[in-house]
């Protein structure tokens, strides 16, 4: 008898096979090349759990300042135009930031807490209803697809007739086509769009101000200095394909995996009140943001291994959230698990200021969910988003039992 030889390691975020399952690429390279050169592509990548906390939290040697991205288009010193603060080391990150917090203040969050159960009755009631006699719904196109993107829009003071086309060109940005090394055209196009329409929104806030984070960004003073109309802009892009995107996924991600394991999606719809802990073992399990990029200040090793200088290295948030060391039995999806090591929202100074929110409307929705059912089915026909650093669903069709009232 002969053993096979496994197939070489090659691991790029733009593959297909990636995008629908990550995980074995991710146990791989934890075992067998925790620091991983890809000279094709011309990244690093780190997998372990300790390399990428200790990278995030050493921006001094592992720089935001070329961008987040390995897109090329999305690479570069000009990264900061899309990307706010996330494209900006210390002191212009901390800076920025500072200015920007003052406009996306907690108070500010928590005060959205009334309009995210409005907004999520609202679209979940519609589910239910097409649910009735057996009916089926698309989970994120009818729901997970709808409520952040309003949330966001609330907050930033987009009409209601405007969300349809931003939420699609949302979308159209972060898709990639596959094999494809780049941002499509189809994307450049969409992330232009949009930077035109918060022209004009900002544009008409400076004419007259309303209770929105748009005002407050153009208000927003520290010791005489404010955010100029770039800063602003770049922000509101952020928020719009950050902020929308990643709850997104959550949402779907987390009704997904509920029902790959029935038993621990009916602890909380036995008790909703363990919704948390649903939230934050999705966050874990199976993060939104599976990568963010770094760039090499200086010539660095990790693990025995030399990275140069001025070296894109990729920080593989979903490897080291599945890391064996940190996370006992960490391939199962566990409710009520330690999961306060998880990295999804990073660490260190870049820390993801969006955090509270997506928590938020993750808890929100998920409670408001788990207490109107009492089972659900996914059913064939679901579809993964094909994106470099997000992880996803274009199309989750469902059916759910509910509640009788």
């Amino acid at each position: 008898m002969t053993t096979a030889t496994p197939a070489p390691l090659v691991f790029s975020p733009y593959d297909y096979a990636v995008h629908e399952d990550p995980y074995p690429f991710y146990a791989r390279l934890r075992a067998e090349a925790p620091v991983y050169h890809n000279p094709d592509l011309d990244f690093w990548a780190l997998s372990k759990h300790a390399d990428v906390r200790e990278a995030f939290r050493a921006p001094d040697v592992f720089s935001n300042s070329m961008g987040v991205s390995l897109d090329p288009a999305a690479y570069g010193p000009h990264a900061y135009k899309t990307m706010s603060f996330l494209a900006m080391d210390d002191p212009r990150h901390a800076r920025l930031r500072k200015l920007v917090s003052k406009g996306f203040t907690s108070r500010r969050v928590d005060a959205l807490s009334e309009g995210i159960e409005r907004i999520s009755r609202q679209y979940w009631d519609e589910c239910l209803d097409r649910s009735r006699d057996g009916g089926e719904f698309d989970f994120v196109e009818d729901y997970a697809g709808k409520l952040p993107m309003d949330v966001i829009s609330d907050l930033m003071g987009v009409p209601e007739s405007d969300r349809d086309e931003l939420r699609r060109l949302a979308d159209l940005v972060m898709h990639r086509e596959e094999g494809g090394q780049d941002v499509p055209e189809d994307s450049m196009v969409a992330a232009f769009d949009l930077i035109a329409y918060y022209q004009g929104m900002v544009a008409e806030r400076r004419k007259q101000r309303t209770e929105d984070l748009t005002s407050a960004l153009i208000d927003a003073e520290i010791d005489g200095e404010k955010l100029d109309e770039d800063e602003i802009l770049s922000f509101l892009f952020l928020m719009v394909v950050a902020g929308n995107e990643t709850t997104t996924k959550l949402l779907a991600n987390a009704m997904f995996w509920g029902h790959q394991y029935p038993d621990q999606a009916q602890l909380v719809i036995d008790d909703p009140d363990r919704v948390s802990d649903w939230v934050e073992e999705t966050l874990r399990y199976d993060t939104s943001s599976q990568l963010v990029l770094r760039t090499t200040m200086q010539e660095v090793t990790v693990r025995d291994v030399t990275i140069p200088a001025d070296q894109k290295v990729l920080l593989l948030i979903g490897a080291a959230n599945r890391d064996e060391e940190v996370f006992e039995d960490s391939g199962a999806f566990l409710l009520g698990r330690d999961t306060s090591a998880s990295l999804s929202f990073g660490q260190g100074p870049h820390f993801c200021l969006g955090a509270h929110l997506a928590r938020l409307e993750g808890r929100i929705a998920l409670d408001q969910i788990s207490r109107s059912i009492t089972g659900y089915e996914i059913l064939p026909g679901a579809q993964r988003v094909h994106s470099s650093n997000v992880r996803g669903f274009a199309r989750l069709p469902m059916r759910v039992e509910g509640r009788r009232r």
